[in-house]
């Protein structure tokens, strides 16, 4: 029980983090002059990555998640996410881009992180919507087909 405290513990503190995180994160995308709507929308997907994903099974800080971005959109998201589709994988992995870019901003994240990110969502993008494709195929009934085991 005192692991699971402090683990909790911890989850508060880097939410506090992450809700300044999240609202620089927006002013930031307004100076963009970006339209409302886009604006929420990526915050929206930033916080279902850093307050659900990376705190879901250990206190990972938004900075540390840099190089998770294919376990989360290749298989988390498509498991745990109910409104998973090519769209909204395409449009959290734009949304990715954006706020790790801004970390680098702020000297949270290298730049050879970065361009890890934005390579990682080059390269397997093709892979993670195949695999959405293979999750939803009612015709599949064994997991391991759609995983590619």
């Amino acid at each position: 029980m005192e692991d699971y405290t402090q683990y909790e513990a911890a989850c508060e503190k880097i939410r506090q983090q992450n809700e300044k995180l999240l609202d620089n994160f927006a002013d930031r995308l307004r100076k963009q002059n970006l339209a409302a709507g886009t604006i929420n929308k990526h915050v929206e997907n930033i916080d279902f990555y850093i307050n659900e994903y990376l705190l879901y099974e250990d206190a990972l800080e938004a900075h540390d998640g840099v190089g998770l971005v294919s376990m989360f959109l290749g298989y988390w998201f498509i498991k745990k996410a109910m409104w998973a589709s090519a769209t909204s994988i395409r449009n959290n992995a734009a949304s990715l881009k954006k706020f790790y870019s801004f970390l680098h901003e702020q000297g949270l994240v290298s730049a050879e992180d970065l361009d890890r990110l934005k390579e990682t969502i080059k390269d397997e993008m093709p892979e993670w919507l195949a695999t959405l494709e293979r999750y939803d195929d009612p015709s599949i009934t064994d997991m391991k087909d759609v995983w590619d085991l």
